[in-house]
């Protein structure tokens, strides 16, 4: 007789701080899942975090995450459901304490444990002595750094789920390691398993977005019904590393190959060489396949020993932002709006004189109707209501609060038409910038594991090493194909589905063919060069594309691409989310014999 297939089915219930409380009531009633997923911690979000703590140390976490639990604690007791969450931002302790207060409040006793060891704050005056530099731009260690915290693996959650945790709270944690943490709990995989490693680590980037694995932000977006009452993702997991990609059944949102394979590039750079704490992972020769209506199936990925190091996220007070908008309507709109911004400047500019202030450090105007964003590929430049947004950076908040109270005079002393004062004055906002560095994991050997007050280690430095096996031959690019015959030019979006994101100042655009017919065809028009061109209003560092075979895709990482990233950029969107968009509507010469069939 057959083993039994063992399967551990793990439901991804929150993308990031703020994401809606649906997911995870929906999950835990479903009936579908042995465990949930919580990512709370963007790169910035610690920044938040170690702003709140430094008000009030009982601060510091994620305070969403024990509101959740109080909805979802009879359900997760009764089906017996474990919780994995980054929620404890800076500070894992003060929300364990939280939930047991809930748990006890509730008669509902769940074994709580806390993850810790990933703050190095109290190190940045040691590290910054001995010189230590930003991993991408080799900038020197600046003052002002607020918190520093390395990203540390999923052997300690492995480790607290073995000890029989029902909720286990972490501080900064590789969002993957949530999932692959349960996965090696379970299936007992060794820390140099590294093709299973991989492919946890694929399982929980999968689920780390919540509902972009069921639909949400598909380039197909009409395709996707009942946006309000999307479903949230379900991995049913094996123990070779292959998993099925599902949804809780009667909710909405789209479970197919090209959204799970949008999710799949989103953010890894260099699918070949995704790095993280446990192993690098090579995600690109995983096939992905529909297996049924709602349900696709995605195949094992490969791995390489882990990187001797950690990567460090530090977040860095400097200065002072603000936003200013108006609304403005009529004939040449857009001219309106600019000489409008370009006045409240000017304005700001002459009474900063007079209190002897020094100027903005920088500004930036987007005149928002008119396809601001798209730069020379604007095809809306006569809109006749068009919203001026203004962004401003200051060393000082108080030079910003002059400029908060000369954005309402525009509406008597320029423009006609404009209107929109209704958000009142902008507040003037700290700029935190994000700066990445390396530490050896020997500096960082081992994270502590508290659970019911007992206190133990978790080594970290464990099973690491530079050298991997080599990328195999059968993975190449094929050579190019040369196209005989006319060419029709087709929007890209009628050859591809695109995603795209952001890591710190890098955008990450993939591109998957609806047709692997298609992929020559993409490899000879999307060039890195082609894309640098198309985004130069934009881009302002070098464009690399990196092919993705297992499903005929490409991945693009764009340097330097969002003004600063995060809350150092000033532009509308900081995070890139609308480059995809964008790139799929550039033109690409399609052999007539193929555009044909399309």
């Amino acid at each position: 007789m057959d083993r039994e297939v063992k399967t551990v089915r793990i439901g991804g219930a929150c993308g990031f701080w703020g994401d809606s409380a649906l997911g995870p009531v929906q999950l835990a009633r479903s009936g579908m899942v042995d465990y949930l997923v919580f990512d709370y911690l963007a790169e910035l979000t610690m920044s938040l975090l170690a702003r709140a703590r430094a008000k009030d140390p009982a601060l510091g976490f994620a305070p969403d995450f024990v509101d959740v639990v109080k909805l979802i604690l009879k359900d997760v007791a009764a089906r017996k459901i474990r919780l994995v969450a980054n929620a404890g931002g800076m500070n894992p302790s003060a929300c364990a304490a939280a939930l047991r207060a809930v748990c006890e409040g509730a008669g509902v006793p769940l074994r709580i444990a806390t993850v810790e060891g990933d703050d190095l704050t109290e190190l940045v005056g040691q590290l910054r002595a001995e010189g230590v530099t930003e991993m991408f731009s080799g900038e020197a260690m600046p003052d002002g750094i607020v918190g520093a915290n390395a990203y540390l693996g999923a052997l300690p959650v492995a480790a607290a789920l073995g000890r029989g945790a029902d909720i286990v709270v972490t501080g900064r944690v590789a969002d993957s390691a949530l999932a692959l943490g349960i996965l090696m709990h379970e299936f007992g995989w060794a820390g140099d398993d590294w093709d299973r490693l991989a492919s946890g680590s694929l399982v929980g980037h999968i689920l780390e977005c919540g509902a972009q694995a069921t639909g949400g932000l598909h380039t197909d977006w009409r395709d996707v019904p009942d946006w309000e009452n999307i479903g949230y993702p379900v991995a049913e997991c094996f123990e070779d590393g292959a998993f099925i990609v599902t949804k809780p059944q009667g909710t909405g949102g789209l479970v197919t190959r090209a959204v799970v394979a949008e999710q799949m590039l989103y953010e890894v750079g260099d699918p070949k060489a995704y790095i993280l704490p446990d192993v690098v992972a090579d995600f690109s020769a995983v096939t992905i396949e529909q297996e049924g209506d709602n349900r696709v199936r995605v195949s094992p990925g490969r791995g390489r020993p882990a990187p001797a190091s950690l990567k460090v996220s530090a977040t860095v007070a400097d200065g002072f932002r603000a936003f200013g908008t108006l609304s403005i309507i009529g004939i040449d709109a857009a001219a309106k709006a600019q000489r409008t911004a370009e006045a409240i400047l000017a304005r700001c500019r002459a009474i900063f004189r007079l209190r002897n202030l020094a100027d903005f450090r920088r500004t930036d105007i987007e005149i928002l109707g008119t396809e601001a964003v798209y730069g020379p590929h604007s095809r809306a430049r006569e809109a006749r209501e068009v919203v001026m947004k203004l962004g401003v950076e200051h060393e000082d908040a108080a030079a910003l609060a002059i400029f908060a109270r000369e954005i309402a005079p525009a509406g008597t002393s320029y423009a006609p038409g404009t209107t929109g004062f209704a958000g009142g004055r902008p507040r003037p906002q700290p700029v935190v910038r994000l700066f990445s560095f390396l530490i050896d994991k020997a500096r960082l050997p081992v994270a502590t594991v508290t659970i019911d007050g007992e206190r133990f280690e978790v080594p970290l430095a464990g099973l690491s090493a530079q050298q991997g096996p080599a990328f195999p031959a059968e993975n190449r690019p094929g050579d190019p194909v040369i196209f005989d015959g006319p060419n029709v030019h087709l929007p890209l979006i009628r050859l591809a589905w695109a995603r795209s994101g952001d890591k710190g100042d890098s955008a990450n655009i993939g591109v998957i063919p609806r047709d692997p017919a298609l992929t020559d065809v993409l490899r000879r028009e999307l060039t890195a060069q082609r894309v640098k061109d198309y985004f130069a209003h934009l881009v302002k560092g070098e464009v690399e594309r990196f092919e993705v075979p297992g499903i005929g895709g490409f991945n693009f990482l764009m340097h330097r691409a969002l003004d600063g990233g995060g809350m150092a950029s000033l532009r509308n969107d900081p995070l890139g989310k609308g480059l995809a968009q964008m790139l799929l509507d550039i033109e690409v010469a399609v052999p007539q014999e193929i555009a044909s069939t399309l």
